[in-house]
């Protein structure tokens, strides 16, 4: 079938976008946007450098992969491009600490920013206004995608990072290597094949951590196949049989294809990316920031508690809302009861909350029993935008209660972080890997992106120089 035939006004759609996106086409609130979003991202990917599983995940690459050419973040190690943004892609999602765009349930730097960074070894002719411009490109189609497939994608089983993700990986990488408009859609019928994900994942398997990490590898094979003139699905979301839209959803009026292209070049989804300042799931956040709401102008000894009920929609009470079973680090940061227990008694949500012993703690997890989560069919009724809403309840042995309401948890679109905030959260998570003249510089390139004669010179700042000292 000649490909003019092909009823794909929506896949289209976004190639056209993505291939002809300009720097100055974006809002310059959006460029200023996204360097924060990259800072955050690239911030993140360092300090998952040497988790358990990225540690596991790069020897066990190291000895399969030989070519050396596309730098592993914050090692002084190289690994082949598609490797490579696998292994940068599981560092950034490796620790609950990266940025989602909460509608369209997507970490959105962690499966676009390592494909991307792939495609520019040292000979790239990419600049700074290139790198954000195709930055852009894929912060804008991932979420579009998760907004179409909706809520019930995730509700069915499905880890939205591991299937939407690919699409947005896809189109940074298509981008960043200047695909034609045709070329862009072969890409992302290429990318939309490998889509593939669980959401059983979630409940202690290292494998959850490594979900982002094969989106960023599985859109890098996109671009570059595409590139080489590699055919991919013509009407990847389109197609009525073993397209996208219809394989990943119940049935056909569970997603909304017209999300794919709307408001495309004058609603900027990068700006409703939100940030997290907890090392948990994004969907806990506005429970935990209710619970310090109250403490604030009640606080309360754990003496005093009876229990406490969160209020949420039905992704929040399937997702997090569980009774915890100390399988893993990643149940301990999903879990929503357990990440209470541990704000309650150890006053913080962060890196430092977390580690192989608190999954046993036998204190945070007979506090997480007096947690329960319950589905509010209202809440769920006003839909995905509002899918992190909760009510919480603390009910105290006096009979007392108080409640606190939260839509959106700091750190959100509607209450983003100031530069300064991610600059300091930036440093706090790689302080313990880079000396300060690089963490200052690379600060300084991801800030002043634009300016950059080369954006390779971002790539060699995220590399890690085994000869110098950081200050402990």
């Amino acid at each position: 079938m000649a490909a003019h035939s092909i009823d794909n006004p929506y896949t289209r759609g976004i190639a056209a976008f993505v291939s002809s996106l300009k720097y100055d086409d974006i809002p310059e609130e959006v460029r200023q946007r996204i360097k924060l979003l990259v800072l955050d991202s690239l911030g993140c990917g360092l300090y998952g450098a040497h988790l358990p599983w990225t540690d596991i995940l790069r020897d066990t690459l190291a000895g399969l992969d030989a070519t050396r050419t596309t730098p592993v973040w914050g090692t002084d190690q190289a690994l082949s491009a598609p490797n490579a943004a696998l292994l940068n892609g599981t560092q950034i999602q490796g620790f609950e600490l990266d940025d989602v765009h909460r509608q369209g349930v997507l970490h959105v730097g962690a499966v676009t920013l390592p494909a991307l960074l792939a495609t520019i070894g040292p000979d790239s002719r990419l600049d700074g206004r290139d790198l954000l411009t195709a930055a852009v490109a894929g912060y804008e189609i991932g979420p579009r995608v998760g907004m179409c497939m909706g809520q019930e994608h995730i509700g069915q089983g499905w880890h939205s990072g591991a299937t939407v993700g690919v699409f947005s990986a896809a189109s940074g990488a298509a981008r960043a290597l200047r695909l034609t408009e045709a070329e862009t859609v072969h890409a992302l019928g290429v990318a939309g094949t490998q889509a593939a994900g669980l959401m059983a994942a979630q409940y202690g398997a290292m494998v959850k951590r490594m979900h982002a990490g094969r989106s960023a590898q599985s859109g890098l094979y996109a671009a570059l196949l595409a590139k080489a003139g590699f055919t991919g699905i013509l009407d990847v979301f389109e197609a009525p049989y073993g397209g996208f839209c219809g394989t990943f959803s119940r049935s056909t009026d569970r997603f909304d294809l017209a999300e794919l292209t709307a408001g495309l070049g004058e609603r900027w989804e990068t700006m409703r990316i939100s940030l997290k300042f907890y090392s948990c799931v994004g969907s806990n956040h506005t429970t935990l920031d209710a619970i310090r709401a109250i403490q604030e102008r009640h606080p309360f000894t754990l003496d005093e508690l009876e229990h406490i009920v969160v209020h949420g929609s039905q992704v929040t009470a399937d997702h997090v809302g569980w009774p915890y079973r100390p399988e893993g680090l990643t149940s301990a940061q999903l879990n929503l009861p357990f990440c209470v227990a541990t704000l309650l008694l150890e006053g913080d949500v962060f890196v430092e909350q977390f580690d192989e012993a608190c999954v046993t703690d036998q204190r945070r997890i007979d506090l997480s029993r007096k947690v329960e989560v319950r589905h509010d069919p209202a809440i769920t009724a006003l839909g995905s935008k509002f899918r992190h809403k909760v009510r919480v309840e603390v009910h105290y042995r006096d009979g007392s209660v108080e409640t606190e309401a939260r839509e959106a948890p700091r750190g959100s679109e509607y209450s983003f972080a100031s530069e300064a905030d991610l600059i300091d959260k930036f440093n706090k998570l790689t302080r313990h890997l880079l000396p300060e003249a690089q963490r200052d510089a690379l600060i300084e390139a991801i800030l002043g992106m634009e300016k950059l004669d080369r954006a390779h010179r971002l790539v060699e700042l995220l590399r890690r120089d085994p000869a110098q000292r950081v200050a402990a």
